[in-house]
């Protein structure tokens, strides 16, 4: 059921796409008073009931950007240089930012564990931005997740249903 659903992602966030970015430019210009708080509680609502090990497609199909900090962090993890570690997994970007070479994420279990979950980058800890602070900021970034995370997608349909 959750594959299935996985799959159709793209294609109804692609039939949303132009509401949701005309939803966002009104966000963005006169945002509500209570716009963090809402995103906390339909963020926190939406993870009771969401178990991103049934999905983890954001693993399987997109990559974090890796800061030097998290690309230090994880290289003590492996007891490597933080050199060996972006030779081993990392390139750089058209925007000169470190990703992953390939996905699906090499660290990656075949059961959707994380074997570096400790460790993990914090675009990974805090994907998919969802209970972010000023959240209409980070709104072209909201229009590629919910094409890739059930849960962002389910996230912005109630938050216009509350907004609207």
């Amino acid at each position: 059921m959750i594959e299935d659903d996985i799959k159709a992602l793209p294609q109804k966030a692609a039939e949303k796409h132009q509401e949701n970015k005309k939803f966002f430019t009104k966000l963005k210009k006169k945002p509500p008073k209570n716009l963090d708080y809402l995103m906390q509680e339909l963020h926190t609502e939406e993870f009771q009931q969401t178990d991103c090990l049934t999905c983890a497609n954001c693993c399987k199909t997109t990559g974090p950007l890796f800061t030097n900090i998290d690309i230090e962090r994880i290289a003590k993890h492996f007891r490597v240089k933080p050199s060996k570690f972006i030779d081993d997994y990392l390139r750089v970007d058209e925007d000169g930012d470190f990703v992953l070479q390939q996905v699906p994420c090499p660290f990656l279990g075949y059961d959707n564990y994380c074997s570096i979950y400790e460790v993990r980058p914090k675009a990974c800890r805090e994907y998919p931005h969802t209970d972010r602070k000023k959240f209409q900021q980070i709104s072209n970034l909201t229009l590629k997740n919910v094409a890739i995370c059930p849960a962002a997608y389910n996230i912005v349909e109630k938050m216009k249903q509350r907004l609207l």
